[in-house]
């Protein structure tokens, strides 16, 4: 006989939501493990003594944590998963019968409360992580994602554009020999900067059919910023559009894979820029809970003369691979260190002449030269110097630091960590972006963008310490059966020995 089911709403008198989540439930497993009861001390200065009641605190940060571990980039969408989903309910302690908050409740209380007490979630769960074995702290793995902003292109609007030549030539650090190069150099770049203008007001703002495409080929952080955002900065990546983003620099341990420090940075710095105050959090960060850091392992992206002296200057032995520009050695020229020289094949000097800043002037660099009258008959003039009457070599000031580096790298240990790399840190980005909500901000601002990364970095740690501790639950009662079938075992083999015969149960 088929059956059919009718429903009937009707109201049921007797219901407790501790009986119907189960007791291997995440979320219930969770609110067993996380201990917010601080959050009460420690935003009590954001709050007044009279006006409304505000939403409780513990309440609002389990709210933002059930949105990043659902993967939830909008507070409406939170609120409305919770409303239908007993085990949240349960996670928050709200009834089925209780009003939940108002979505731009989670709003204003991400700005109103401080940068710091977000910090300490994440410490504190990393306290947690680190106390259960997982955090070894010796070696840490370094990358960075581009994390989109909550703007659009359409929002980008035109700085002022510096009429004055002169303006542009005071912005480059070029030193007074090449004089001639710095005023081809601005004059091609106001050329530019006028065809520019010409293209952009009659394409883009007479909405031509690709005018948009066509415009966003051209604009940059240097022309124009975000009217929405103004933190967030235009990057790109190869074979894909460009768009407002921030960057999101991370530590991760490679023993457990746990996130140690996580902040966010503006697009357009490079990440060399970013490692000496990734590397200070990260120590900070570990410092507290009694680790030291060893080793670091990055790519080629954060390779620069900073950061190896952040490096040096901590102690800590890093596995950078060398940017593209370093040479270890200058092929037909020999460097003699004793008197800071160069000398070629055919014995010509290049002693040091002086000091100069790079094209970027990010770091000074030191020129070698020769005698034009040591290179006037040399046979080589054609291959080694062209048309020039003299030969130059530049180097960094810093390329000693370099020079260890590429020794390290020589080494087996080298190709462990540049695998070990890949291994860890890449595996967690891939998470955060595709399952923890770190896609995109749905914030403006650089503090509030860094307040998400700090809360998505604290589900994913949180995660893997429950992980953790269910699999270190699994493995104690494996062990323990295991124990108990081998004291049987040896139970069984005595009494055999001995003819011992049990009783008989009446």
């Amino acid at each position: 006989m088929q059956g059919k089911k009718k429903y009937q709403d009707k109201r049921i008198p007797s219901f407790r939501l501790s009986e119907r989540v189960p007791r291997d439930n995440f979320y219930r497993c969770l609110k067993e493990v996380l201990d917010l009861q601080w959050l009460y001390k420690a935003t009590e200065k954001y709050y007044g003594t009279e006006g409304h009641k505000s939403i409780d605190p513990v309440v609002f940060f389990k709210l933002i944590l059930i949105g990043y571990l659902e993967n939830l980039l909008s507070d409406r969408r939170i609120i409305t998963t919770v409303s239908m989903r007993l085990d949240l309910l349960y996670f928050l302690g709200y009834d089925l019968d209780e009003p939940l908050p108002w979505h731009s409740t989670i709003s204003r209380t991400r700005q109103l409360l401080g940068e710091e007490v977000f910090k300490e979630l994440f410490k504190r769960v990393l306290r947690q992580c680190a106390h259960k074995g997982m955090v070894k702290g010796k070696r840490q793995a370094i990358d960075s994602v581009h994390v989109k902003a909550n703007a659009s292109m359409d929002s980008l609007k035109e700085k002022q554009i510096l009429e004055d030549a002169e303006a542009y030539a005071s912005q480059l650090r070029e030193d007074t020999e090449d004089i001639e190069e710095k005023k081809q150099t601005v004059s091609s770049y106001k050329h530019q900067e006028v065809q520019w203008h010409h293209d952009w007001k009659d394409k883009a703002y007479k909405g031509q059919p690709g005018s948009r495409d066509k415009r966003s080929k051209f604009v940059s952080n240097h022309t124009h910023y975000s009217t929405t955002d103004p933190d967030a900065r235009v990057a790109v990546k190869p074979g894909k559009p460009r768009q407002l983003n921030y960057l999101g620099q991370l530590s991760v341990d490679t023993a457990s894979h746990v996130i140690t420090a996580i902040q966010a940075d503006y697009a357009s710095k490079k990440d060399s820029q970013c490692l000496p105050s990734l590397l200070e959090n990260t120590l900070s960060n570990l410092k507290a809970q009694g680790l030291k850091v060893k080793e670091v392992v990055a790519d080629a992206a954060y390779s620069s003369s900073e950061a190896l002296k952040a490096l040096k200057e901590n102690k800590v032995t890093g596995y950078i691979p060398n940017f593209g520009q370093y040479k270890p050695s200058r092929e037909g020229f020999t460097y003699y260190p004793g008197g800071d020289y160069y000398k070629c094949s055919r014995g010509v000097k290049l002693p040091f002449k002086r000091m100069k800043d790079s094209h970027d002037g990010a770091y000074q660099m030191k020129v070698y030269r020769s005698s034009s009258l040591d290179c006037r008959h040399c046979p080589l003039r054609g291959s080694c110097i062209g048309k020039s009457d003299f030969k130059k070599i530049e180097d960094t000031v810093d390329k000693y630091l370099y020079d260890e580096m590429h020794q390290r790298l020589q080494t087996p240990k080298a190709r462990k960590m540049k695998k070990l790399r890949q291994a860890t840190v890449e595996p967690v980005i891939g998470t955060l972006i595709n399952f923890l909500g770190m896609r995109r901000v749905n914030t403006r601002g650089i503090k509030l963008a860094n307040k998400c990364m700090l809360v998505a970095a604290t589900c994913y740690n949180l995660k893997r310490l429950l992980k953790y501790t269910s699999e270190g639950v699994e493995n104690a009662e494996k062990t323990l059966a295991k124990l108990f079938s081998v004291l049987w075992l040896l139970a069984v083999q005595h009494d055999r020995k001995y003819n011992i015969v049990p009783p008989v149960s009446r």
